[in-house]
């Protein structure tokens, strides 16, 4: 009977010791969901709903890894939108655009394509497009995003967008950073003229202050003036 008890005392102590452990498991275990959850909706932007900057970054990495010389980085940014929102509308008029937008760049690039914005009037799209339909896609794009937005009042604001565009087998790289600065250039080279500007590689290696700095001569312009 001692032995048996002796071998008795140790299982049940055990068994205490691990139901005691699971309590804490458990609440910890919905405390890192609770938290996982939080951490997702702060990687969106919550006037557009889109990826912040941080969010956007992973993604398109991963479709950039996955896709490689099929894939497009594009750059947007609204042109004259300080206007718009010093206008008879003010920033609610603005943040109808900047959410109308971000609808449209979600549209255009489909359930698997990255989209953030990026700051302010700049939005980010990495988006698999195969060459042959680069134009076409573009060109589709600039007619899209040049589409009056309606604002509360019922009133129409007239749009456009600065649109750069960078591919990896025209560049020679899949890095995420050196894409953006590209196509970064070619829409600067290309501002407020309502055309796509798709990148080569002269435009990756032209120098930028803050990202910001007008593209060289040779530029490949698509779509239609806004």
């Amino acid at each position: 009977m001692a032995s048996t008890v002796r071998l008795q005392a140790p299982i049940g102590q055990c068994a205490l010791l691990i139901t005691s452990l699971a309590v804490p498991l458990t609440g910890w275990t919905l405390h890192a969901v609770s938290l996982h959850r939080k951490l997702a909706a702060a990687r969106r932007d919550p006037l557009t709903g889109l990826l912040g900057r941080d969010g956007y970054t992973a993604k398109a990495r991963q479709t950039l890894a996955r896709y490689g010389d099929s894939t497009l980085v594009v750059l947007v940014d609204l042109d004259h939108f300080k206007q718009i929102n010093d206008g008879p509308g003010g920033h609610a008029a603005g943040d109808r655009v900047l959410a109308a937008t971000a609808q449209r760049l979600t549209a255009w690039a489909g359930s698997r394509g990255a989209v953030g914005r990026l700051g302010g009037d700049e939005f980010a799209v990495v988006v698999r497009i195969g060459a042959a339909r680069r134009e076409l896609r573009l060109t589709q794009l600039t007619q899209l995003l040049a589409q009056p937005v309606e604002v509360d009042d019922g009133t129409l604001v007239d749009v456009a967008a600065s649109v750069g565009a960078a591919s990896p087998d025209v560049l020679g790289t899949t890095d995420l950073s050196a894409l953006q600065r590209a196509a970064d250039a070619a829409m600067y080279a290309g501002k407020h003229t309502g055309r796509a500007v798709l990148a080569d590689r002269s435009h990756a290696t032209v120098p930028s202050i803050n990202g910001r700095r007008a593209g060289r001569p040779g530029t490949s312009t698509l779509g239609r003036a806004a």
